[in-house]
Order: structure tokens, then sequence, then C-alpha cells
């Protein structure tokens, strides 16, 4: 939504003060959100106070309501917990109580709350912006406060963020924390895996999750589990001989590990407690919630700050509240679809992908299609669960699921040379010929920007060889995140896990010298995703990226940033590089640049990530993902092919026979490859339009640099029922 006039985003918070909390549970998670409102609400010209304790520290105010400053909130992101405390607090429940709050922040002039914790503490900061007027006439008339207090305090403003690591709240994708603990159940089935191979054996893994079954549903899609419960939807009535035929029948085609997850809050259909015993014997949301907070009048009702697809939204805070209280009703009433659509599309998806994974045999009927699978381009995390995923969909499906190994390569007869990232025509033609040769109906093409040119190529080539008019879908997958047609690329997740751990190893290293500086070199290509998303997860001072050019004044303005940043109580620089934002100014170039100039204030070090952001073991994330689009490529291939099917053959040529599929805000939506042409900079290998470039100036202004943040688009409120029903 376009503004009337342009604000100053230096002055929006000018005369007004915010003070932030954290309340209920710790999340990892919640310090990235302090840091962000603290530093972002001092951008603005607001007073920003920490409120240490929680509820209880706004209750008994004195020094649990301190100022924060810039250098307060740093070194901080990559701690655990919440460093300004959470508390439980019966007094805050007690209208005496909530007063007392209320005359702690008068007193300081704070008029915006901004609450991080779960759906308990949130309905708790609805309550007490609902009474405060109350509350004021209630502290006026016993004298503990003015009338001129009163009146400049009259109005209360209230955004809450999520934090919850059972990801138990309707109307956002995930809460904060949920990604952590995701990360921690995986370790622990990765660990028990090895194990119970050796052993044969079967392993039962209960995981938090009392109404929610969140973290059980995404840790079996993402560990390939032979069995999840969870809340939402209980087994059916005789689930335990079904669950041992499963084992058994697992057994016998030779397969020596069985995972079952179970959902601390897991029921059967009678209500019953299903527990790990029963069945053994059968981190950009703190921006957009200082913009709320100052952006708020008196008429707009509280909300809270969701995460949808790639997109910071605001939601009515009470209307997320009383869907999640709808999804227990739901389940308390036997009602347990209904109880997973209230739970959301992003929730729906994952249980509906489950379903078709793990419980489904495959046909005696074969539908006589064979579809090949093969990935294309460097390696990248997250690769092996889409081709597991499409191999599974794709048997269930009846058709016969061929790997076709080196790539475009082997596609083209064993050729062992590499092709570099455009194909040959020597190659098309043999491409043509084995599609011919292996009677091939489809093709699924896992890779990076190679994928997507190669699949450009022979859909542009179906002109000279018949043999290629088949339907082909071509999943991202690349640590680069730079295919046309998608926001996120299986493996840019894991790869940015490991850049971000890696500079909180680095940063920590140096928790002992003062002054230093170090520079970080990422891949990504001419693309500069991992740098950007890393600089904002790690806190850099700076990363120099192709797509926002950059000359010798803006390198000068960096030091002298520095130089200043060393004579506050931060001694320590984080700069990023993207390996090919400039072929003059390179990593060696920036660190005998930066040397040079800081000598006598900081020293500097250097480290070149190289190939180790390409391995790993997948995150959560990009299990899942890959996991969900592997199974949604061969859906669609299967409908597509019933659709070329003419006069007893396959035959595809038109656009939408050959397409991207590519997670876009939202939705995983498919777009023909022809369709993206003139949004792709072929020479630099990266898409003309990205979404992330927008969060470019979060991470300057984060880093305490001085610059203008576009406030001529705001965020209007959006509104959870019709978010369910469009998503």
């Amino acid at each position: 939504m376009q503004r009337s006039t342009p604000v100053d985003p230096t002055k929006m918070g000018a005369g007004r003060a915010i003070a932030v909390l954290t309340s209920g549970g710790d999340a990892q998670g919640m310090n990235a959100a302090v840091r962000a409102t603290v530093r972002v609400g001092i951008y603005t010209g607001a007073k920003v106070y920490f409120v240490h304790e929680g509820y209880q520290g706004l209750v008994d105010g004195g020094d649990n309501i301190r100022q924060a400053t810039w250098e307060s909130v740093s070194m901080m992101l990559q701690l655990g917990g919440t460093v300004i405390g959470s508390a439980r607090c019966q007094d805050f429940r007690s209208k005496e109580g909530r007063a007392k709050a209320a005359c702690n922040l008068v007193k300081l002039g704070i008029t915006n709350l901004c609450v991080i914790g779960g759906d308990g503490s949130l309905t708790g900061a609805n309550e007490f912006r609902n009474e405060w007027s109350e509350l004021l006439q209630i502290l006026l008339k016993a004298g503990k406060i003015t009338a001129e207090e009163a009146k400049r305090s009259s109005h209360l403003n209230i955004v809450g963020m999520v934090g919850s690591i059972d990801n138990d709240f309707c109307g956002t994708d995930m809460t904060i924390g949920t990604d952590s603990a995701l990360h921690r159940i995986m370790e622990v089935v990765d660990a028990i895996t090895t194990t119970a191979q050796s052993h044969q054996r079967a392993f039962i893994l209960e995981v938090m999750g009392r109404h929610c079954g969140y973290l059980a549903l995404v840790t079996a899609l993402a560990c390939g589990a032979d069995w999840v419960f969870i809340p939402e939807m209980p087994p059916d009535e005789g689930w335990e001989d079904h669950l041992c035929r499963r084992l058994t029948y697992q057994r016998s085609i030779g397969n020596r590990l069985n995972v079952i997850i179970v959902a601390e809050g897991a029921l059967d259909l009678h209500g019953k407690p299903i527990t790990c015993d029963i069945i053994k014997n059968g981190s950009r949301m703190g921006v957009e919630a200082v913009m709320a907070l100052l952006e708020a009048t008196p008429n707009t009702p509280a909300c809270v700050v969701s995460l949808s697809g790639n997109m910071a939204v605001r939601l009515p805070l009470m209307e997320c509240v009383q869907v999640t209280k709808e999804v227990t009703t739901a389940m308390a009433e036997g009602r347990f679809e209904e109880a997973v659509k209230l739970r959301g599309k992003s929730f729906e998806n994952n249980w509906n992908t489950y379903k078709l994974l793990a419980h489904v045999t495959a046909p005696d009927v074969k539908s006589n299609i064979n579809i090949a699978i093969l990935n294309v381009g460097a390696p990248c995390a997250g690769m092996n669960a889409a081709v597991r995923s499409a191999v599974r969909i794709g048997i269930l499906q009846g058709h016969n699921m061929l790997a076709v190994h080196d790539g475009f390569d082997g596609l083209a007869n064993g050729t062992t040379e590499s092709s570099g990232w455009s194909l040959p025509a020597s190659m098309i033609e043999e491409i043509s010929l084995n599609i011919a040769k292996f009677n091939i109906h489809a093709l699924v093409i896992i890779g990076g920007f190679e994928a997507f040119v190669g699949g450009l190529e022979l859909v542009t080539a179906r002109e000279k060889y018949e043999e290629l008019c088949i339907p082909l879908v071509v999943i991202p997958a690349t640590v680069s995140n730079n295919v046309p047609g998608s926001d996120f690329s299986i493996g840019a997740d894991t790869a940015l896990n490991t850049i971000t751990t890696t500079c909180d190893r680095i940063k920590q290293s140096a928790a002992g010298t003062k002054r230093r500086v170090f520079i970080i070199e990422t891949m990504g290509g001419y693309c500069g995703y991992l740098a950007t998303m890393a600089g904002l997860a790690a806190g850099a001072d700076a990363a120099y990226i192709y797509e926002e050019p950059f000359g010798i004044h803006d390198l000068e303005t960096n030091v002298e940033h520095l130089l200043e940043k060393m004579k506050t109580t931060v001694k320590r620089g984080l700069i990023l590089r993207n390996e090919k934002c400039n072929a003059n100014y390179t990593t060696d170039f920036l660190f005998n640049l930066y040397s040079e100039e800081g000598k006598g204030v900081f020293d500097c070090r250097k480290n070149v990530l190289g190939h180790m952001q390409q391995g790993g073991t997948p995150t959560p994330f990009d299990r899942n993902f890959g996991t969900k689009m592997g199974a949604k490529a061969v859906l669609w291939l299967t409908d597509k092919l019933k659709e070329c099917y003419r006069h007893g053959r396959i035959f595809a040529n038109t656009p939408d026979s050959a397409c991207v599929l590519g997670m876009k805000k939202r939705a995983m939506i498919f777009q023909p490859l022809s369709d993206l042409k003139e949004d792709t900079d072929f020479e630099h290998r990266i898409p003309k339009t990205q979404w992330w470039l927008k969060l470019r100036p979060i991470l300057k202004i984060l880093a305490k640099y001085k610059i203008s943040l576009d406030t001529s688009e705001t965020a209007t409120m959006e509104h959870v029922i019709k978010k369910r029903g469009t998503v």
C-alpha cells in the first residue's frame, strides 16, 4: 500500500519509546528478534527499553526496565535462549499487577510494547492493551500518575512475535525457535540411524508437541520415518496390527532400519495417550515489528508479525489466538480433518506428503510410463531427499523410475568430458536418441542454473527433435539460490546455515581479542544471496555483492565505519564478500586495504569458506523442501502425461509442458521455462529480479549505517481466515 507522503524513517520514532520483553518458554532466535527490534527502534529515533524477566519485570519495574543501547545487543545473535530473561508471572494475571505494570510504563513514557512469546503471552498483552484506559483511570484516582502523564500515555500499541519451538500458533508458517528445535531433533535421529542399521533395530523417538504435531511431522518427512503419531490426526482403529505388518514388510524387503516418531501429545481415536511404551509393545521479523508499532493508531488492532513463505506479514493477534484455540477444540471433538486444515496450508501439505510417502503400497497394475531423474551441476545438500520422494511417488503411481547417472552427460550415453553449463548440439542429438532408446516419457531435472539452461535448450530443440517433445520439470537445487522462477533452491538453507555457524565460531574465536576484523568469502557465483542472508544472520558490518555495485568511496566509508566502531565497547568487525562481487576488489585486495587502513586500530583475518558450503548434512528445511518438491514434481508430470497422450503416444510441445517448480512468496508453482527467459541474466547466471535485495537496507541499518529506508510502501493488516483459504 502506497503512502500519500513519504516519511523520514529516521524520525518516525522521535519522541516515542518502545519496550521489548520475552515471555513464556525460551526459544532459539529470540535474541535475534530482540536485537533487530532494539537497533531498528534506535534507527527510527525512538528510545528502546529492555524489560528483563518478562511480565514479572514489567510488574516489578525498577532495574528490570532499562534503556537499551546499540552496543548492548552486540554478540547476542548466536546465543540460545533469551538474554533478557523470561519468567512466569502470577502478578500480571491480576488487575492490580497489570496496574503496576502500566504505572511503570507510564513513568518512562513507554506507549509501544513488543512481546515475544507464545499464545498465552500474546493473549495477556492484548488484554493489557484493551484495559489500558481503565488502568490509567485506576492509577489517576490513586494518585500514582498525573493527569498530564495519563494524557501523554493515552494509548498503548502492542505487536507480538511468536516464540515457541512447538510451532503451535496459527497464522504463521514457522515460529521463532522451531527451526533450531528441528536441527536438534535431526541430529539425534541421524546419530541413532547408524546404530539402528548396525543392529537391525526399530527406534521410537518422542519429540515435544503437547498440542501440535509439527515437529514430529516434519521430522518424519525429513528422515523418512516409517510412522508418525501426531495429536491432530490419530491413527485408525487397529493401528497396532497395521504398524506391525508395515515393520514386518520393511524387514522382509531388506530394510535394517525402522524409525517411528511420536509427538508427546499423540492420542488415539478415543482420546487415550499413545506413548513410546505402548508403541514399543505393539533468523527478517523484528524489523516488521518495530514498523508495525510506529505505524499503529489507536484504532489499529493488536497484531502479530508472522512468517508466510518468505514474507513477514501482519495478522490480527486475537484472530490468530482464536484459530489456535479452535484447533484444540476440533481435536477434542474428534474433528481431526478440520484440525489439520486449521493448522494452515503448510501443515496440511506436510501431512498430505507424509501420507503419500509412508502409508501407500505400490499398485499391482503398472502405468507403462518411464520417468527419468537426473541431477545436474554441482551437488548440494537436499538433492537426495528430492530424488527419494520423486522415485517413491513415481513407483506409487505405477511408473518405472529411471536414475540417470552423471547428469546430461549420462543422458547423452555416458559422455565423460565436462559439458559446462550449455549443451552442445551433438549432446542434444545424443540425448534425443537415448530418450527414444530407453523409451523415456518424462524428465525430472534436479540442479542449479545448469539444469535451468539445459532444460531450456531441450525445449528449444523440440522443433528439431520430436523425441524431446516430452514433459519435463526442473527442480532448483543449488547453494547459490540463483535459479529463475524460485525464491528458494534446495541446498541454499544448508549452505547458509554452514556460513552462519562458521561466522559465529570465527567471531567467538576472537572473544578474548579486541579490535579484530574478519573478512569472509562466500560462494554463490554472481548471486549475492548467501552473502546477504548470512550477513543478516551473523550481524555483518558489510556484505559485498555483484548486484549492488560498489567503488572505492564505498570501501572508504566502510573502513571509516569500522574505525568509529572500534571506539565503542564493540571491538569486532565482520565483512562478507561474495566470490564474484567484483573482479578487481578481490578478497585479498579487501584484506590488504582493511589491514593497511586499520593499522594501529584493528588487525584483520581472512577466511575463504570454499566448498565446505556445499557439503554436510542437509538441514531439516532442505530435507523437507526437497521431499515436497520431488513429490509435487512427479504428481504434476503424471497429470501432464495424461494431457499429452495422443494417438497412442506422448507428445508435449506446449510451453506449459516444460516448467520450473519453484517457491514464489507463499506457494509452490510451476512456471514455463520459456516464460522465464526475459527475467534471466544469462551472462551472470542470475535472475534479473531477486526478492532478497529488498532486505539489503536492513543489513546496513542493523550495522548502524545512516541510510534511508524506503517507507513509501506500508504493510497492510491481513486476516488469518482469508489467508488460510487463499494460500
